[in-house]
């Protein structure tokens, strides 16, 4: 089992992704942090509960976490993709529920204390969060079970500028900050992720077959797949990838990614803001670069069995009668 607390920007690939925790009955789901990212986070904190109640799990504890990131300014909210409320424009109502009465970073520090070796994080917006947690806690990565992160792009182009991914570049000092500490840590990041595409007819059958979450789903990728439509990456196909969902997988199907390692760094101004650089072949020479001196070894995923991976998620939604969890809440 693993005792998971998803780290998200909510979003509609978020959306998704927390549908997938909530149904898969290896994923105990201890709780909700949140960031901004997708929208300011207020409106994703708003979000988060309001989708665990679409999804009848109004008991996850949600925590509200950063507002801006470490050093720079915010980015604006990628409306164009995500819609000004973060779902698609779906004009949700306000939820019944309110989030706890601590950080994010707060409520991770508590929950890896109170579970040392058993909490797996699973990061799939901006770093911000976990920066602070660990800022804050310095021997927090050797108590987590691991840290999975959904971000970056090593060997493929970024999905904000040709160098970076979304989720990196709008907090690279955090996603600089995480890399230097020592964590059992995976970054599911572009190279993967874009190998995993969800169609329409993926949606269709989810909304056909799986009941509220699955109509949940169908309703918010709406404005999603309009957006991917008309992006180079599908040439027009209506698709998407999924981004967020896989972090996720890879808890549950890791042999079905295969990663690199090396001391990494996330560049955090210039042209290339953003840009997650991994040093595979262990060639600086500390002396002459001591930016890289010190730096951990961490793992970035390069490629992926995507037929195996969609038919997890899939399958996942589609088999799962009630909505699982149980075990003791954060």
């Amino acid at each position: 089992m693993h005792n998971v607390i998803l780290d998200t920007d909510p979003g509609i690939d978020d959306a998704q992704a927390i549908a997938f925790a909530l149904s898969h009955p290896d994923i105990n789901l201890l709780g909700l942090t949140t960031v901004f990212g997708n929208a300011s986070v207020d409106i994703t904190t708003g979000n988060a509960l309001v989708v665990l109640e679409h999804y009848s799990r109004a008991d996850i504890p949600v925590a509200r976490g950063a507002a801006e990131p470490l050093s720079q300014a915010r980015m604006p909210s990628p409306d164009f993709v995500h819609g000004a409320d973060g779902m698609g424009d779906l004009n949700l109502p306000p939820p019944r529920s309110v989030a706890r009465d601590e950080s994010a970073a707060e409520f991770i520090i508590r929950n890896v204390n109170q579970r040392p070796g058993e909490v797996s994080l699973v990061a799939i917006g901006p770093l911000t969060n976990i920066a602070q947690a660990v800022m804050l806690d310095p021997s927090l990565p050797s108590k987590v079970k691991e840290l999975v992160v959904m971000g970056g792009a090593l060997d493929v182009p970024g999905n904000v500028t040709p160098l970076a991914e979304a989720n990196f570049v709008n907090d690279p000092h955090a996603a600089d900050v995480v890399c230097a500490y020592d964590w059992p840590l995976a970054v599911i990041g572009l190279d993967v992720t874009l190998q995993v595409p969800l169609t329409d007819e993926h949606f269709a059958l989810l909304r056909d077959s799986a009941g509220a979450m699955g109509q949940f789903i169908w309703d918010s990728s709406r404005y999603y797949i309009d957006f991917y439509s008309t992006t180079k990456e599908y040439g027009g196909k209506r698709q998407c990838a999924m981004h967020d969902a896989s972090a996720l997988a890879y808890l549950v199907e890791r042999s079905a990614f295969e990663l690199v390692s090396g001391p990494a760094r996330v560049v955090n101004d210039g042209v290339a803001v953003g840009a997650l650089v991994l040093d595979r072949f262990d060639r600086t020479s500390p002396e002459l670069f001591d930016h890289w001196q010190g730096r951990p070894s961490i793992a970035v995923a390069k490629q992926v069995d995507s037929e195996r991976v969609l038919n997890c998620f899939m399958n996942t939604i589609l088999n799962s009668k009630t909505h699982h969890g149980g075990g003791n809440r954060g």
